[in-house]
């Protein structure tokens, strides 16, 4: 495993959060850009930057020998937003020489069931269309010598600060509150998430091994499990228990007239209308086995949910 000298993380997502604060709890030197330069605390380096331009994106990356590539446009703006951001990202890593770690999702698939690797990105879907061909491109890229690039593909994560996600800002506070869960999808079928913390040391992995470059991954996730078992486990935790409604397609599509990201769910609902399993093997046995145990994040993820309530009560 190598140790990079300087890293810079491409967005303060909860992603780019995640990825920044592990590499700093290890007093590795980081830095991370946005759009505004906000700080992110810790004592984590921010600083500003375009990051759909490519001048401005490889000047800031000066001197790093590894970038994660965490930026993400608004859900219904991908199409015209991602392809910039991924091109600035390889240009960095090209001018620089450092190792490009994106984070990529299970989209280009376009099936749901057990995902491995070695399946093709043949997406039909909108999204899912266009996380293929980025990826596609991405490997391209490492294979003619371009820049070195590795892809980290996640399953949907959850976790302390994780709003935008089928775990997060609609789930958590209802059911702190005791209200109806709103689901989209089946509430008993399996479905892989991952807890962003462990997701986030496991994309510093990839980083550090020189031969994980030039392929796909899958990241490891905690055991499937459905929605109404997700809830079993919080009401455990002395949630009151709460009562899970399924969200029908002609409801997201009504809401999409005024909110476009809800709209947006529409063509990913195959998702989670399915068993939908990553399979993370090919990880496992390069870097041991992901044991990961729902109660932790559970009780964690409530807690931080707990406190952002009381704080907006005030």
């Amino acid at each position: 495993m190598t140790k990079h000298t300087h890293s810079v993380v491409l967005g303060a997502g909860p992603m780019g959060r995640a990825i920044a604060r592990h590499l700093a709890a290890n007093a590795e030197s980081v830095t991370v850009l946005t759009r505004d330069g906000r700080p992110i605390g810790l004592g984590i380096d921010a600083a500003k930057a375009d990051l759909s331009n490519a001048a401005q994106t490889i000047a800031a990356c000066a001197g790093a020998d590894a970038i994660y590539h965490c930026a993400a446009p608004p859900y219904h703006k991908w199409d015209a937003a991602f392809p910039a951001l991924q091109e600035a990202a390889l240009a960095a890593a090209e001018a620089t020489g450092a190792i490009l770690v994106v984070v990529e999702n299970l989209y280009g698939y376009g099936v749901a069931g057990t995902l491995t690797e070695d399946m093709p990105l043949s997406a039909k879907t909108r999204k899912g269309a266009l996380r293929a061909r980025l990826s596609q491109e991405l490997l391209s890229a490492h294979a003619s010598g371009r820049a070195k690039c590795v892809a980290g593909r996640a399953t949907d994560f959850f976790g302390p600060g994780v709003r935008v996600s089928a775990l997060g800002e609609r789930f958590w506070p209802a059911l702190l509150s005791g209200k109806p869960v709103d689901w989209v999808g089946d509430l008993d079928t399996p479905h892989s998430f991952a807890y962003l913390p462990d997701l986030a040391a496991s994309y510093v992995s990839l980083a550090q091994l020189p031969s994980a470059w030039g392929q796909a991954w899958h990241m490891p996730a905690l055991p499937p499990m459905s929605v109404r078992e997700i809830c079993e486990m919080a009401t455990a935790e002395g949630k009151a228990p709460t009562k899970i409604r399924a969200t029908p397609s002609w409801l997201l599509r009504f809401v999409g007239l005024f909110q476009a990201a809800a709209g947006e769910l529409v063509e990913m609902r195959y998702m989670f209308d399915g068993p939908f399993v990553i399979d993370h093997s090919k990880f496992d046995q390069t870097f041991g086995d992901y044991i990961g145990d729902w109660a932790f994040p559970i009780k964690e993820t409530l807690h931080w949910w707990d406190a952002q309530e009381k704080t907006q009560a005030k």
